[in-house]
Order: structure tokens, then C-alpha cells, then sequence
């Protein structure tokens, strides 16, 4: 039977690329869901990390960062973005203190008009100082008054408990809407292909990464290997020999990469073959969005 006054809640982290939210994220949920680059647009999918005791239920979501969309891909990136703003329960909006205030001011100005807690995070305070960080804090304030705002730095965790506090006193009284063992809703094949567009953004330069989507084609777990079979699609015959590389020196070093973090998220041994195809133009086919798991229903 489920216990009395349970709380559950969607918590919805949104904000501009490289602000910081995966990062976030995986602090939040204890766990690595989110994969993490240098680079913006890193983030493409909305994605779930639930964090479960006996009184409550967290369903944290990550977002892509908040941008222009300059192909179809991109549009359904923004469009993951503004769903985050209509079904949560208590909004993150991550910013940091180096990014221009007014940076993207349609989403800001969405965010102004919700009638929901809003969380404001001011992220990577270890590159200020104070004098500046009041600054910040009082250009927020004026900007999204109904605002709570908190200075972090979640990649050395710092402020992070007092957020997780303030977050599950505005939780509501709610079943939990997975079920309590759930990490994620996202199938184990979906973390592959993160984890091997993860190392194409570290690896490879320029517009490449961008161009690049991973479908997996086999995930056989045995007792005791993973065998995974992995196809790498680009936009252009030049992109998929720049994604070998030279006597396929870099397609075997992101194979490496990518397998060792595969062993590392499933905890079992994986043997993982990767192929390289091209599919002209993929990011502006609807078609193909709607099978890469881009298109909202």
C-alpha cells in the first residue's frame, strides 16, 4: 500500500547551451545519464532521471539548451525545451555567470509568465567573485522576481544539497508516476547511442559531431558480454572519412572510448563493432527525426 502524504513531482531543468545542466542533472540523480562535452548542443533529447525514496518520487528532466533553430533537428530540440515549461512542477532554469543576461529573451519571457516555483540557478561561481555574483543576483531578481535563486557550482557540488532540500519541500502530494526501482524512461540502447555521439563531440572537430547520429542495430546481453552493433550516420561522404580516419586509426579510438564507458554504465563487458554510413542530409528529414526519437507525440 502506498504511503500516505507521498510526494512526486516533475522537475524540469531548462537554460541556454553550456550553462551547466547536465552536469546538474547528473549531480541531482546521483547518477551519469546525461552525457557531458565542451561543446553546446551536446544535450538533443529530453531526458528522465527519477530519484526514488519510500516518501517520494523526483522525475528530473534534462533539455537541450535553449537556441535558434537553424534546421528541423534544431526546432525539435527547442521544442523538447518549451514542453519542459508545461508539465513541471518545480522549474530549474540554469544560467551562469559568464553568459549575457538577455541572451535569449522569448524563453526567458515564457519563463516570466509561469505561475509555478522557479528555481534560478546561478551556476559556476567559482569563476567570479562576489561583488559580481551580488550583481547578478540583483539583475536576476528584477528580471524574474517571483524567483528563488541560489549560487552553485555543480561540478564541485556546492549548493547542490540546499537546492535538493528546496525541491522536495515544493514537491506535491502525488503517487509516484514510475515505478520506484526506475532510474530512467529511456531504453538501455538509447545510453549506447549517447555514449558514442558523447565521444564523436570529444574527438572530432568543426560541424562533424554535429552531423553525426548513432543508431544502435543489435544489443545481445549474454551472461556474461554485451555484443552491440553500432551504425554512425553522417551527412557527407567527406564526414565519413574524416569519422575513420586515416587506415580507420579514429573510428577504432572512439570503439575504445566509447566501450570502456558502455562497461562502465551497464557494469558487464561489451564488445562493440561500429560502422560508419552516410544519410544525406538526415537532420532536416522528418522522417528520419520521427525514427531517431526527435519528434514530441
Amino acid at each position: 500500500m502506498q504511503q500516505q502524504n507521498h510526494r512526486s513531482g516533475f522537475v524540469n531543468i531548462v537554460g541556454n547551451p553550456n550553462v551547466g545542466k547536465s552536469t546538474l542533472m547528473n549531480r541531482l540523480v546521483g547518477e551519469k545519464l546525461s552525457i557531458i562535452t565542451p561543446k553546446s548542443q551536446t544535450t538533443r533529447h529530453r531526458i528522465i532521471g527519477i530519484v526514488n525514496t519510500p516518501e517520494y518520487q523526483v522525475v528530473y528532466s534534462d533539455t537541450p539548451g535553449v537556441l535558434r533553430p537553424n534546421y528541423k533537428l534544431q526546432e525539435q530540440m527547442l521544442n523538447f525545451s518549451l514542453s519542459a515549461l508545461e508539465d513541471a512542477d518545480v522549474l530549474l532554469y540554469v544560467t551562469d555567470v559568464v553568459e549575457k543576461i538577455n541572451k535569449n529573451n522569448e524563453f526567458l519571457a515564457k519563463v516570466q509568465e509561469l505561475n509555478l516555483p522557479v528555481l534560478l540557478l546561478i551556476n559556476k561561481i567559482d569563476q567570479t567573485t562576489q561583488a559580481e555574483l551580488e550583481k547578478m543576483v540583483e539583475m536576476w531578481h528584477e528580471l524574474l522576481p517571483k524567483a528563488e535563486i541560489y549560487p552553485i557550482s555543480a561540478l564541485n557540488n556546492f549548493s547542490i544539497d540546499v537546492v535538493q532540500k528546496r525541491i522536495l519541500e515544493l514537491l506535491p502530494e502525488s503517487p509516484p508516476y514510475f515505478e520506484k526501482d526506475a532510474l530512467t524512461d529511456k531504453p538501455a540502447r538509447f545510453f549506447v547511442n549517447e555514449i558514442i555521439r558523447e565521444k564523436a563531440l570529444l574527438l572530432y572537430q568543426k560541424e562533424v559531431p554535429y552531423s553525426i547520429e548513432v543508431v544502435v542495430e543489435e544489443f545481445k546481453e549474454e551472461a556474461d558480454i554485451i555484443r552491440i552493433r553500432a551504425i554512425i550516420l553522417v551527412e557527407r561522404d567527406t564526414q565519413k572519412g574524416i569519422v575513420i580516419g586515416h587506415k580507420g586509426d579514429s573510428l577504432k579510438k572512439l570503439g575504445t572510448m566509447a566501450r570502456k564507458d558502455i562497461e562502465r554504465f551497464f557494469e558487464k563487458k561489451v564488445f562493440l563493432q561500429l560502422f560508419v554510413k552516410v544519410e544525406k542530409d538526415w537532420r532536416n528529414r522528418e522522417n528520419l527525426l520521427k525514427r531517431f526519437g526527435y519528434k514530441l507525440e
